[in-house]
């Protein structure tokens, strides 16, 4: 399964090729956020992360919320989190 999760920005990496650091539960890792180029994402932003893109941006309510029944789903929540962990865009 391939869900899309919330993950809050803390870093923009490189703005010349649309590229951020997000945090998704703990985990780190750096994402395009060139679909979003138009409203572009800033430090403490939420978005929606789908195989390492960001795709669209989401409030923090949003954000815990849908975390929060994402982590019902047990085992699909730890493998999404496992392979957002150990895979990589670039």
């Amino acid at each position: 399964m391939c869900l899309g999760i919330p993950g809050q920005i803390v870093e923009i990496t490189d703005t010349a090729n649309y590229m951020a650091r997000v945090d998704v539960s703990g985990v780190r890792r750096t994402i395009s956020v060139r679909l979003l180029e138009k409203d572009m994402p800033e430090v403490d932003d939420w978005v929606l992360v789908h195989v390492g893109f960001a795709m669209a941006k989401i409030d923090e309510t949003e954000a815990l919320l849908t975390l929060a029944a994402v982590k019902k789903l047990g085992e699909a929540y730890d493998t999404e989190i496992e392979a957002f962990d150990s895979s990589s865009i670039i």
